[in-house]
């Protein structure tokens, strides 16, 4: 649609995740039409991330050391661990203040449609955690969707032989949602997580 190199920058905008034609060519607009823009910044950025950045060798989230701070953290409680799809859902978790122990992030989701299993996923390196016998829980904080249910379900049945605790976490409907707007996975989860009014 636009010559040359602005539409290169759109279409590259335009490959990240969310990041749709309409919004990555308001975003290129924006880095042309605003002076105060600090693109070499931008740029300084992004290639420092690329090179500090990398994955804790313990749990799998995001760091710039070999292991990260909730790791690092001699205060978590290392009896517990939350398996999480991806690192993302490790900063939801510790926005809640609730959550006290330690993580271990898969790296994705069991998805055979997308040639995704088990073997694709850091379970390995979960197993291996889990064998000292520090552990007395694994939490299940997977996605609840189809891929993340099988993921669970997958974990729930190799666990289920050691002697671990292992739970879900609890799923149902949003404050202020709408029953006609659940879909039947949540409407289902709320009806087997009800409890006493």
């Amino acid at each position: 649609m636009y010559d040359g190199i602005v539409q290169d920058l759109i279409d590259e905008l335009g490959r990240l995740p969310g990041v749709g034609p309409k919004s990555a060519q308001r975003i290129a607009f924006h880095i042309l039409q605003t002076p105060s823009f600090d693109v070499s910044r931008l740029a300084a950025l992004l290639s420092e991330v690329r090179e500090r950045v990398r994955f804790c060798e313990r749990c799998g989230n995001v760091s710039e050391a070999e292991l990260c701070a909730v790791c690092r953290d001699p205060k978590r409680d290392q009896s517990l661990i939350c398996v999480v799809e991806d690192a993302k859902d490790v900063a939801a978790i510790e926005r809640t203040r609730e959550f006290k122990g330690l993580y271990h992030v898969l790296g994705g989701a069991i998805s055979p449609i997308a040639g995704i299993g088990p073997d694709e996923l850091r379970i390995r390196q979960l197993m291996t955690r889990l064998s000292d016998g520090t552990v007395q829980e694994v939490i299940l904080a997977t996605n609840p969707n189809l891929e993340g249910e099988a993921t669970a379900a997958y974990l729930s049945r190799l666990l289920g032989s050691m002697e671990i605790s292992i739970t879900r976490l609890a799923s149902g409907l949003p404050v202020g949602g709408d029953l006609e707007y659940a879909d039947e996975i949540t409407l289902g989860r709320a009806f087997e997580g009800r409890r006493r009014a």
